[in-house]
């Protein structure tokens, strides 16, 4: 039998020892995080110690993301390791964790007596019936129901701290692994800090559905950003009617006080999506474009592990409504090899938590990665489907491949588009890998260089370089944080 315990000396961590010859390595593994062990002892005993952080991609070591955990040890039966007895749910500080078996359980750090049903209750009637006091000179950021802080709120965020330093930042968080910008504050979701902050903040920046109990009380402004002009159908727009679904949709946008939209056409097609057609829209390019146009993606490429010279390959497709997971229509091992590149792996945000990380030679699964935007910035290709990646991405000028297997399905069941894709994509559409690969290797998007020209003259027009500092002005213009 193997001993364990948690210990929050120096960091929460688990600490396993046993009897006998030492092993070769201990780990705990996860769908998007691995820890390797520290192993003391080579008498009689032996002991591993697993701390419950990682870092990723050159950036701070932060508690494990929430999820299960394989505990794997080399060798294990041979060596007559058998499972330790079980840990019950320990708080530890930066996260809450359990053992049973071989199986480690993740969770936030949130106090257990709020964790349930009734405690969540409780916290939402506290947060609804709030007295009317004043708010925080503070804005409140969400991004992908606070799966990572990126996109439009993160840019936006820049800018804010830049031009007005002493508005607090709030960022909502699943946990703390998630990385927020240098000088603001996580709040975990569900947490007593959370619900409060969320209610104090003058200003609220998110850029999809406000999740919980969402009760905007006067003078509380909300901007929606989004997260992506539009190419197929969502909202009210969705096929089938449903009338559940079309009175939460016109419950959510009454929520909203503004919508960020990246150019004329996302306006018109996100206001009626959402019947919000009678609040300002702001066209003003997307905030989280600026860095494809200023940034230099050198940081990325090194913290990516990319070497100078080396062709990288984005393949980052959307989401499907019928599959939790990825879409599975790139061998992405195969395709670095053909194509002796880097091939980087961007599931959609809603794949990030029920996924796991591709592997490979010149494979990086860069789901977990918090900012799509560099990513875009070091990619030499950009290989999508219908993913409104493609709006982001044509801001470089760079060669876009549309890999379609799916396309009939896609668009004549699970979604529909808002306009021929086939028609005016600005690079080759393929329908199967050995098709894409040789498209990558012909290298001919000069054919297609009109309706690039067209395509960005439509869509980017906005996307300048300066989007977040146009917003921000007009969010101390309208006074709605102070300077």
């Amino acid at each position: 039998m193997t001993d364990a315990r948690f210990t929050t000396e120096g960091s929460p961590a688990l600490v396993l020892s046993g009897e006998g010859e030492r092993p070769e390595s201990v780990e705990i593994v996860g769908a998007r995080a691995r820890v390797t062990a520290r192993l003391t002892g080579r008498g009689k005993t032996w002991t591993a110690t697993l701390p419950l952080r990682a870092a990723r991609w050159g950036g701070p070591e932060l508690p494990l993301p929430a999820g299960s955990y394989e505990v794997r040890i080399e060798d294990a039966a041979d060596r007559g390791i058998r499972p330790p007895e079980a840990l019950p749910l320990t708080q530890l500080g930066t996260l809450r964790a359990s053992l049973e078996g071989w199986t480690l359980r993740v969770g936030p750090p949130i106090d257990p007596a709020y964790d349930s049903g009734e405690g969540q209750d409780a916290l939402e009637r506290r947060y609804a019936t709030r007295p009317a006091t004043g708010f925080e000179n503070a804005v409140f950021f969400e991004s992908f129901y606070g799966r990572n802080a990126s996109c439009n709120p993160l840019a936006i965020d820049r800018e804010v701290a830049r031009r007005a330093p002493g508005v607090t930042r709030y960022w909502s968080v699943v946990d703390l692994s998630v990385a927020v910008p240098d000088g603001a504050i996580p709040v975990v979701e569900g947490s007593p800090e959370w619900w409060r902050a969320r209610g104090a903040a003058r200003l609220l920046v998110v850029n999809d559905w406000l999740r919980r109990r969402f009760s905007r009380r006067k003078g509380q402004i909300v901007l929606q950003t989004w997260h992506g002009t539009p190419l197929k159908r969502l909202a009210l727009h969705r096929p089938g009617f449903d009338p559940r679904r079309t009175a939460a949709v016109v419950r959510e946008s009454r929520r909203w006080n503004i919508l960020l939209a990246q150019n004329p056409y996302a306006a018109r097609i996100l206001g009626k999506a959402y019947a919000f057609l009678t609040r300002p829209v702001w066209v003003e390019g997307y905030p989280r474009n600026d860095v494809l146009t200023t940034g230099d993606g050198t940081a990325t490429r090194e913290a990516l592990g990319i070497r100078p010279g080396e062709r990288v390959l984005l393949y980052a497709p959307t989401w499907r409504d019928d599959r939790d997971q990825i879409v599975d229509f790139i061998d992405p091992v195969s395709l670095a090899a053909a194509t002796d590149a880097v091939v980087l792996v961007r599931g959609h945000s809603r794949t990030l938590l029920p996924g796991r990380d591709a592997e490979g030679p010149r494979v990086i699964d860069v789901t977990g990665f918090p900012d799509t935007s560099l990513l875009l910035l070091v990619a030499d290709a950009l290989i999508t489907d219908y993913s409104s990646v493609m709006f982001d991405y044509s801001v470089t000028g760079k060669p876009m491949y549309f890999l379609v297997p799916d396309m009939e399905h896609y668009r004549g069941e699970l979604r529909g588009f808002y306009f021929d894709l086939a028609a005016h994509a600005p690079g080759p559409m393929v329908r199967t890998q050995e098709e894409l690969v040789a498209a990558l290797a012909a290298g001919d998007t000069a054919k297609y260089a009109s309706r690039y020209t067209q395509w960005r003259d439509k869509f980017n027009a906005r996307d300048d370089g300066h989007a977040a500092e146009r917003v921000v002005a007009r969010i101390l213009d309208q006074g709605f944080i102070d300077a």
